[in-house]
């Protein structure tokens, strides 16, 4: 067969011995085939240099290969694994995937939709909270299945994942409960993003049950308002004895900021963080944190994107991904309050921390 000429999975299917929907099967792993019929159409289809025309694809089917993800910043350390996870999931599936980032910039937040519709996806999972939930609309509209984070709920062709932060907070607040702390403080997250107000949230109830209060401080989830989130807190009285962040970014920074300013982690100030990114293990102290699970959270969006598909038309479900404490070294019983607390770090950022450990009730 001439180099220039085009393979068609006919000619494919002529020298394998099969059928042109055999071949079809074992492109777009629509059907089961036997393991010796695909390893035979596999070896001849290398042997071509045989390649899938996607376009052709897309007008027979009405729709592409692809499924879509959509997340908010790539350089944020939680979601590599989730995109390894779903990935992972939809290759054993038959699919390819699809990744648009929006940085929480709504313009390309709907570019990222229409790059869903216009490319023919026939699934979608959004993983960041910060969207309009009308967007689940707009694509279940369009015959889009679709799979959201903390949008509220299920609908046509759309399921949900709620991540529960009950579990994973109620048990820091009561371990850090346990180990003497009764001063707290939270760096919290933005409140117009629906996981950041639900940690809060859980914070605030925890911490009620215990008849106690925390110091709020909102940030940004990143390292610059970690820093800065301390300095404010340095400002005001009593210094807390347990700082819980609403991510682990926040919690390194603070931690370093801590450090900077003469206060050591975890002698004088425990500190919580949340996600169990991959490098929350190993931050000197490692760090405490409340683990989402991330992998599975990857998984199950292409589970239930799998189930929408396989059923059009039907309601999707309300899935809960739970939280847990993972604890490591920046937490530890709680200290007497600092001399020095409630003053901001003299010139410098040099902060007089005491001298030495002791723990209330030895």
């Amino acid at each position: 067969m001439s180099g220039t000429q085009k393979t068609r999975m006919k000619d494919v299917a002529a020298l394998c011995g099969v059928a042109e929907s055999t071949v079809s099967h074992v492109l777009n792993r629509t059907k089961p085939v036997s393991d010796e019929t695909r390893e035979k159409v596999e070896k001849v289809l290398r042997e071509l240099n045989f390649h899938r025309d996607a376009d052709a694809r897309r007008l027979a089917r009405g729709h592409s290969n692809f499924l879509g993800l959509i997340i908010s910043d790539i350089e944020n350390p939680f979601y590599p694994g989730l995109i390894k996870a779903f990935e992972s999931a939809a290759l054993a599936r038959g699919f390819d995937v699809l990744l648009c980032t929006t940085n929480y910039d709504s313009d390309r937040t709907d570019a990222a939709f229409r790059k869903m519709i216009e490319n023919k996806t026939p699934g979608v999972a959004v993983m960041t909270s910060r969207v309009d939930p009308k967007m689940a609309k707009y694509l279940s509209d369009r015959g889009v299945a679709s799979v959201f984070l903390d949008s509220g709920g299920a609908g046509p062709l759309k399921s949900d994942i709620r991540v529960d932060f009950r579990k994973g907070v109620s048990g820091a607040v009561r371990y850090l409960h346990n180990l003497g702390h009764r001063d707290f403080a939270l760096i919290a997250g933005p409140q117009n993003r629906a996981s950041h107000a639900a940690y809060r949230a859980s914070v605030e109830n925890a911490l009620a049950e215990l008849g106690l209060q925390a110091r709020i401080v909102e940030g940004n989830n990143d390292a610059p308002s970690g820093a800065a989130a301390v300095q404010r807190l340095l400002t005001g009285q009593p210094f807390p004895t347990a700082i819980l962040c609403s991510n682990d970014v926040t919690a390194i920074s603070a931690t370093r900021e801590l450090f900077r300013c003469g206060l050591r982690v975890p002698a004088d100030v425990s500190v919580i963080g949340a996600d169990d990114i991959p490098f929350a293990s190993l931050t000197q102290p490692p760090l405490t944190t409340v683990r989402i699970p991330r992998e599975q959270l990857g998984r199950r969006a292409l589970e239930l994107l799998d189930e929408l598909l396989k059923n059009k038309g039907r309601t999707g479900t309300v899935d809960v991904l739970e939280t847990e404490l993972v604890i490591r070294e920046s937490t530890a019983a709680t200290v007497e309050q600092p001399a020095s607390a409630g003053r901001s770090p003299k010139a410098g950022g040099e902060f007089k921390a005491p001298a030495a450990r002791r723990t209330k009730g030895a």
